[in-house]
This record gives C-alpha cells, sequence and structure tokens, in this order.
C-alpha cells in the first residue's frame, strides 16, 4: 500500500488533525459514489478533506484533497453526475461505468433501466470526451436462468449502443467460492449460481471475441487469473496510469509521480516511463496502480443481490439514510 505524504489540516469544527494526502483517489471500489454521494463528494472535495474508517480495524483517519491530481469514480449510474459538470471538468478523472444488464433476473433491482443508463453513458461521454467512460460489463453470473448465450447476447445488445461512445469493455468472471459476503448474499437471496469453469471462460472469450470485430473494443479482464489473450482479450489495469498520462500529461506533478518523462524533442511526443506505480496491495492478478480509495463498505443502495460490498441491505440502506440527511455536514461516508 502507498505510505501517502501525511500534513496537518484544520477539520471543520477546529480541530488540527494528521492526514493522508494522496495523488490519486479512487471514489470507490467500496461503494457508488456518483451514484448516491456526488453531492457529498463535491462538498468534500471544496472544503478540502474527508474522513475514512479502515474496513479492518474500524480506525478513523482523514484523507486531504490538497494533493489530489487524479480521479478514478466507479459507479453503476453516474447520472447525479450530470449536475456537477462544471466542478467534473474542472479535475483530472475517468468514469468506470458498469453497465451491466441483470435486469430479467432481479439481480440489480435499484439500478436505472439498461436504456436509461445507456443514455446517462452517451451524456457523459459527449461532456467529457471519448476514452474517459469505461464500460464495463462485470461481473459475469451464470446461473440457473443465465447462461453465457444470454450473457452474449446482453452485451451484444449494449455494445452496438456504446460503439461509437467506448474505446474498451472490461469484464470479470464472478468468482464466488472466492468472495464469502458474494457467496452468502446469493445464497440468502435464493439464487442458484454457478461457478465459471476454464472451458466455459474460453468458450465466452473465444465468442466475444468474434462479436468485438463489429465493435473493435478493446477486451480486457479485471482480476482474472485465466491467459486469453489469443483472443485480443488482455489483463486491465482499472486505476490505469496509461490513460492518466493520455488524459493529464500536460501535468507536470502528476506526470513526476507516476515516473514519466515527456520528450518533445522528437516528432510528435514520446513518452517514457521510468517507474512501476503497480499496486502491490491489490488482489494477486489486479494491474491497478496504487490510489487511495475513499470509500466505506455497506453504504450502498444499489442492493445488487450479489455484492461484495454490503454485509446485508438493512445495514446498507441505514448508513445511507444517515448520510442523506447529513450529506453536507458528514466528513465520512458512515
Amino acid at each position: 500500500m502507498a505510505k501517502w505524504q501525511k500534513i496537518k489540516i484544520t477539520r471543520e469544527n477546529g480541530e488540527i488533525v494528521e492526514a493522508q494526502a494522496p495523488i490519486i483517489i479512487s471514489a470507490s471500489r467500496s461503494t457508488d459514489i456518483p451514484a448516491f454521494y456526488a453531492d457529498w463528494f463535491f462538498h468534500r472535495l471544496k472544503v478540502g478533506y474527508s474522513a475514512w474508517t479502515n474496513p479492518f480495524n474500524g480506525v478513523k483517519s482523514y484523507v486531504s484533497y490538497q494533493n489530489a491530481r487524479f480521479f478514478v469514480f466507479w459507479s453503476k449510474n453516474p447520472k447525479p453526475l450530470l449536475k456537477h459538470l462544471d466542478e467534473l471538468k474542472k479535475i483530472n478523472c475517468y468514469i468506470q461505468f458498469t453497465l451491466n444488464d441483470y435486469v430479467a433476473e432481479g439481480l440489480e433491482q435499484k439500478v436505472p433501466s439498461v436504456e436509461d443508463r445507456i443514455q446517462t453513458f452517451k451524456h457523459l461521454v459527449e461532456e467529457l470526451g471519448k476514452g474517459r467512460v469505461i464500460w464495463r460489463f462485470d461481473p459475469l453470473i451464470l446461473t440457473d436462468k443465465i447462461s453465457i448465450d444470454d450473457l452474449l447476447r446482453k452485451i451484444e445488445n449494449i455494445g452496438d449502443q456504446l460503439k461509437s461512445y467506448t474505446e474498451k469493455l472490461v469484464f470479470s468472471f464472478a468468482d464466488i467460492a472466492l468472495y464469502r459476503k458474494v457467496k452468502s448474499n446469493l445464497e440468502k437471496n435464493n439464487i442458484n449460481y454457478q461457478e465459471w469453469t476454464e472451458s466455459q471462460m474460453v468458450e465466452f472469450a473465444q465468442r466475444l471475441s468474434e462479436l468485438n470485430k463489429k465493435w473493435n473494443f478493446q477486451l480486457t479482464t479485471c482480476g482474472e487469473k485465466i491467459d486469453i489473450d489469443k483472443y485480443g482479450i488482455l489483463h486491465n489495469k482499472c486505476i490505469d496510469d496509461d490513460l492518466m498520462i493520455r488524459i493529464a500529461k500536460n501535468d507536470k506533478v502528476l506526470m513526476d509521480y507516476l515516473g514519466v518523462e515527456i520528450d518533445n524533442t522528437f516528432e510528435g511526443i514520446k513518452i517514457i516511463k521510468k517507474k512501476d506505480n503497480h499496486d502491490n496491495g491489490q488482489r494477486d492478478f489486479c494491474g491497478c496502480i496504487v490510489s487511495k480509495d475513499i470509500g466505506e463498505y455497506n453504504t450502498c443502495p444499489h442492493l445488487c443481490e450479489y455484492c461484495y460490498a454490503n454485509t446485508s441491505k438493512e445495514i446498507a440502506v441505514s448508513n445511507y439514510n444517515q448520510v442523506k440527511q447529513n450529506s453536507l455536514t458528514s466528513e465520512t461516508i458512515t
């Protein structure tokens, strides 16, 4: 994990405390900040800090935005970001947009319709630019009601509509046995899931690659061990220094942090990377670079049946309602 610079900040109550001051902020793997906490986020950005509770030891700490140079948003419904476009355009960022279709099976009962989310995707691309909104169909779940054929049909429907709006499709195969909360939530909600076999993964990859001939997306997997590059499918890094360089190459502070040298002596621009920014604190096959996540578990009221971030729906809704009532005074999403 990164040891970010520590600085002193003054809380809104006047107390002086120590805070981490990260360069790259993830918002968030732990909850859907754009969907439910966009007002909170932009208020905290203006204030200059937020608080964060370590999920492993319960210790509260503070995160300063003083040094932040890049933000990565994760969301299943980033539509609330649209009312913050002026603020959004002032920061270096991109959005990981998880646009699945589990409507008929009821696995994501609280997300808007597929059609509505596709329109949000397009609107964000039109405002922020192509490449800054990344399509995820994640996770890929097999059940007694969802086959490989079904998944490919769903992906084809969305892919046909996003053809001119995205450059990449990120996916992962639901590995349910490894995630206790996912397994518990699926069983609690009577979802008859199936684990993916390697042969099924290969079949899916081969057929998705064929579909992709009409889109020409960059196909990537998130945190997957299986090597399916012969089908043109690469291992992704969702917190991606290459994309950051592309978006913010003129930000010298960020480039220095990433260990990037921009050489303008040649015709065009030559980018030289001198540093490995990989985050060794993530899963074994995660390609992400180091960032600081500011989200909290048990706070996402999407209430997806397979959720890995909520222990229970009741706790998530209770925490959300508490913050909703005090969204501009709460330092943290709990």
